[in-house]
């Protein structure tokens, strides 16, 4: 009897959590096999805090921090309008039953690394997570992705989408599947996904939106790098890092162009 063909390896995703993370997760489930969540334990806002205040200086720290604070806010107050969108879209945004969970401090930590070679991951997507140090990365074995809400690399950093309505730039409110590097969202693009807002959306819904129409691609890039089928493409974009808008400037382009 001829041996059986070996199944394709593990598929692993990297990730703090949230919603529009589970859709993704739920979605890779359904149409490439099982999934292994390594779930890392998120910084601590003080860390971030500091961390931003020594590259950007306290103003626009204590600027960012006023919009997250905001930003989790208006997810209370709409979270109505979450509601539907995750229905129309069929997003199942939380874990399933029988679900693989593996938490662990810090994505760039020991206990990371054992897991992943433990499972013997095919391949890595890393989703909203912290960056992965490069010495962490050099001993990934595997190709390792990162799903991007933005589009690279004209909108690397936070908030891609955000950013792109903000100026005005609604063709490039999209996502990115890549490669992941020792940069920030500077791997070589895999996959686009571009969408549109929907009435009703807001900073605080950006990524369910953008989580719906970009399950295709994340599918897509990670059958590819299973198969060792993975190709880059040019977008032909600027580079520029984006970071969360300050409350000043989130407040006025919310007056003046509607931009929420």
């Amino acid at each position: 009897m001829a041996a059986s063909e070996p199944g394709p390896r593990p598929v692993v995703v990297v990730t703090e959590g949230g919603p529009h993370i589970w859709a993704i997760v739920n979605a890779l489930a359904d149409r490439v096999g099982p999934v292994s969540v390594i779930l890392e334990t998120p910084e601590s806002k003080k860390r971030l805090l500091l961390g931003r205040a020594r590259r950007q200086g306290w103003i626009s720290a204590i600027g960012q921090l006023g919009t997250m604070v905001l930003t989790r806010l208006c997810k209370r107050l709409f979270a109505g309008h979450a509601a539907r969108l995750i229905a129309e879209e069929k997003l199942e945004t939380e874990s399933r039953p029988g679900q693989t969970i593996i938490q662990v401090p810090s994505a760039n930590g020991p206990e990371c690394l054992q897991a992943i070679e433990k499972i013997g991951a095919g391949v890595v997507l890393l989703a909203g997570c912290r960056l992965l140090s490069k010495e962490t990365l050099a001993k990934m074995l595997c190709p390792v992705l990162n799903y991007h809400a933005g589009i690279a690399p004209k909108y690397r950093g936070m908030n891609g989408g955000y950013w792109a309505l903000a100026f005005g730039d609604r063709e490039n409110f999209g996502t990115t599947v890549h490669l992941v590097d020792a940069g920030v969202d500077t791997g070589g693009v895999l996959r686009q996904a571009r969408g549109i807002p929907k009435p009703g959306d807001t900073i605080a819904s950006y990524a369910l939106r953008q989580a719906a129409f970009s399950r295709d691609i994340c599918v897509e890039a990670v059958n590819d790098a299973l198969a060792g089928n993975l190709a880059t493409i040019d977008p032909g974009l600027p580079s520029k890092q984006w970071y969360h808008p300050t409350i000043w400037f989130y407040l006025w382009t919310g007056l003046t162009k509607r931009v929420w």
